[in-house]
């Protein structure tokens, strides 16, 4: 198969881009600085963020990790940047997006940046 053909029809012979690289939920965690259990409840739908930006890890026979691409986290940052406007909105962000009602509690307690 010909890559790039000019005479291919549309779809065929495009290149995409690969991932060459993810990071682990707990490395994302320390490096925007945000509790790591509140990043798992934030993926875990991953209808929060574009398809492909959350990777499932297997590291044993039952057992995986989750993982973000680099647009994951930087999706991710935005998302919690613009959720941080205000109090309310931030609250209002943790109500939607976390359906653990001891960690919103938690994390609502903690003193907003």
């Amino acid at each position: 198969m010909e890559l790039g053909a000019a005479d291919s029809p549309a779809g065929q012979g495009c290149l995409m881009a690969t991932v060459t690289h993810i990071c682990t939920l707990d490395y994302v965690a320390k490096m925007l600085g945000e509790d790591p259990e509140l990043l798992e409840a934030i993926v875990y739908n991953d209808d929060n963020l574009t398809y492909g930006s959350i990777i499932s890890v297997y590291t044993g026979p039952d057992e995986t990790i989750t993982a973000l691409t680099d647009d994951g986290i930087e999706e991710l940052r935005d998302m919690i940047r613009a959720a941080r406007i205000t109090t309310q909105t931030w609250h209002q962000f943790l109500d939607d997006f976390v359906d653990d009602p001891d960690l919103v509690a938690r994390i609502k307690a903690q003193s907003p940046r």
